[in-house]
Order: C-alpha cells, then structure tokens, then sequence
C-alpha cells in the first residue's frame, strides 16, 4: 500500500459585515473572515493538505482569487472538487487532523457539526477528522484578534 502524507495551513484577517465561516459551519460572532470565497480557513488548510500530499499545488491554482468565478464560493464545494481530483487520481482519505486557532469564539460547541459537514463531503466517517482548537494566548495576529489560522495534516491512501 502506498500512503502519503500532505499538510496545510490558512489564515485569514478577521473584519465586520462578513458571517464567520469554519469547517463550512456559521458560527455566531461579531466578525467574520475576509477572502475571496467565504474565507474557510479550515476547509481551506484540508484542501491544500490533500493537495499536497499528491504534489497538485495549492488552492489558489484551482481556485484564483484574480477569477470573480469564485467570490463568496461557498468552500464546501470547492473542498468536493478537490476530493473528485484526488480521488480521480486513485487516493483515499485515511484521516484528516487539524486545529483553529482563534482567541474568540470558543469552538468546541461547534466542533461536531464542522466534523459532520466535512465528513458529507469528505465522503469519510466524522471519526476520521480530528478538529481541535486553541488560542494563541494573545500572541501575534491570532492572538491580537485580528485573524483566524487552521492547520491541517492528512494521510492519503493507494491501494
């Protein structure tokens, strides 16, 4: 069996007038995250983890921020291009690790629901996604409030 093995890493500036978008979720908060598409940046760090780990580059090659084909593009089903691209090429989803960081909301009532989203179009069982968060203790831009980050590592199979 071969494995592979990809990791992937977002982040984005937290602003008002956006909703807060995680794990393809709408979480409750004053702000939200300002991007091109919703700013997912947990979908976002899984689709580049996958591509990754088969060497396909990145997200902005498939989905350009320069393209207006993408704004306000809902993740989820960006994330379902990737998984039809990387299963296209042979590979399942083993499992898939990742962590937020933000100092605010708490996530951990949310965390479930993200699992069970991504699961659906991960076409994998939620017990396959570890979702953890963490604050950055009030270091640096996730620290100051000012964004959100999510870091991502999965494990790829053929065979």
């Amino acid at each position: 069996m071969n494995i592979r093995i990809g990791n992937g890493y977002d982040i984005h500036r937290l602003v008002s007038g956006r909703p807060l978008i995680l794990g393809g979720i709408e979480i409750p908060h004053s702000l939200g995250l300002l991007g091109h598409s919703d700013a997912d940046v947990l979908t976002h760090a899984m689709m580049d983890a996958l591509l990754g780990a088969l060497s396909l580059g990145d997200i902005g090659h498939y989905f350009p921020p320069s393209d207006p084909k993408w704004a306000g593009a809902d993740s989820l089903k960006l994330l379902s291009e990737v998984v039809t691209l990387v299963k296209s090429k042979g590979w399942t989803i083993g499992n898939i690790d990742s962590v937020i960081v933000a100092e605010r909301p708490k996530l951990k009532p949310h965390l479930n629901s993200m699992r069970d989203a991504l699961s659906q179009v991960l076409a994998i069982s939620s017990e396959q996604i570890s979702i953890k968060a963490t604050t950055n203790e009030q270091l640096g831009p996730t620290g100051r409030e000012e964004g959100i980050a999510a870091y991502a590592v999965v494990l790829l199979m053929q065979g």
